[in-house]
């Protein structure tokens, strides 16, 4: 069972907010992750390439910092192999692709903005994420 954190997924929720709002409303652009990353690379470089590097560095820098913060790693617990968590990868990078946006693009930026295609598209992943979770864990017995 995952441990039940309302105070820190509150203040990660507060967090990304802040910076969404802020990404909007310093450069006009939608925290996407997924359209952040592959903009760090040709075709898409320009002067916001920097930003783009800096934001992806951010992320991997943050559990860095927690763990000099806290004084240990986060306490992780991966039990799929290597093919299971490749291939989770590779389905959610294509679905970012063929959605045109990521989960913190759609779930976060477009429900925000009341976009009905981002509501459509969260909907879609948060229903798949219930069927391959329940799948995994009743029938297949992962």
């Amino acid at each position: 069972m995952t441990e039940f954190t309302p105070l820190a997924s509150l203040i990660g929720g507060a967090m990304l907010g802040i910076a969404s709002v802020l990404l909007m409303a310093s450069h006009g652009r939608i925290a996407g992750v997924s359209g952040i990353a592959v903009r760090m690379f040709p075709p898409y470089l320009d002067k916001d390439t920097p930003g783009r590097v800096a934001f992806v560095l951010g992320l991997v820098a943050a559990p860095l910092l927690y763990a000099i913060l806290a004084g240990a790693w986060a306490p992780v617990n991966v039990t799929s192999n290597a093919f299971v968590l490749i291939t989770a990868g590779l389905l959610a990078g294509f679905g970012a692709v063929w959605g045109s946006g990521c989960t913190s693009g759609h779930g976060i930026c477009g429900l925000s903005l009341l976009s009905l295609r981002s509501a459509v598209a969260v909907v879609t992943f948060m229903v798949t994420a219930i069927v391959i979770v329940y799948v995994g864990r009743h029938l297949v017995g992962g």
